[in-house]
């Protein structure tokens, strides 16, 4: 093990771990964000009839942009305003701990608009989605308050009965994979954001 290397990652948990009320502070809005774009592209979604194959993953793939986008501003607005640089070691490291998984995520979800599957496919594609989401939740969790890591493991584990309960035909045609995308993307990560905003005060460094 070289000793520059060994430096660099105590000086990066060192860092983490000084900062989680900073990250704590940006998340509230991120989630906010995100939980606003969630019920508002599914409420778009339902009214326009984006029910085919193709155009649900089309529209949600460019919702998952906007929200990747908004999230990446407020989170540079938050390291400016704290008067710290951006791209640091420890948000690269929380990136990589996020990429893994979001791009394996989009990977299989796309992978049906490429074929000529019926429209009922939306809700297989939409467990995948939730599933991968909730690791990488899980993995930045190591490097960001706890709480992420237990809102992941609640997505893994919606995303693996989700599956199951398709499988065994209890979800078939009873609504819109629209509906399942707002509540998870949208209503959650508003109930999150708000828990975070709320508790900032009295526990800001869990």
């Amino acid at each position: 093990m070289k000793p520059d290397w060994a430096v660099e990652n105590l000086q990066t948990i060192r860092t983490l771990m000084e900062r989680s009320a900073i990250y704590r502070r940006a998340l509230a809005p991120i989630m906010i964000f995100a939980g606003l774009l969630g019920v508002a592209a599914a409420a778009l979604g339902l009214l326009c009839h984006l029910d085919s194959l193709r155009a649900f993953i089309s529209f949600w793939l460019g919702v998952a942009v906007i929200a990747v986008a908004g999230a990446f501003f407020i989170a540079r607005r938050q390291a400016l305003k704290e008067k710290e640089a951006f791209w640091s070691p420890p948000t690269r490291r929380v990136a990589q701990a996020l990429l893994p998984p979001l791009l394996a995520g989009m990977s299989l979800g796309t992978l049906p608009a490429f074929t000529s599957g019926p429209d009922e496919l939306t809700m297989i594609v939409t467990p995948v989605w939730i599933l991968f989401y909730g690791c990488a939740l899980h993995a930045a969790g190591f490097f960001m308050p706890r709480g992420i890591k237990l809102f992941g493991w609640f997505f893994i584990a919606s995303g693996c009965l989700l599956s199951y309960a398709l499988m065994a035909g209890l979800l078939h045609g009873k609504f819109s994979a629209h509906w399942v995308m707002g509540f998870f993307f949208g209503a959650l990560h508003l109930t999150y954001g708000a828990y975070l905003y709320l508790t900032e005060r009295k526990n800001p460094v869990t």
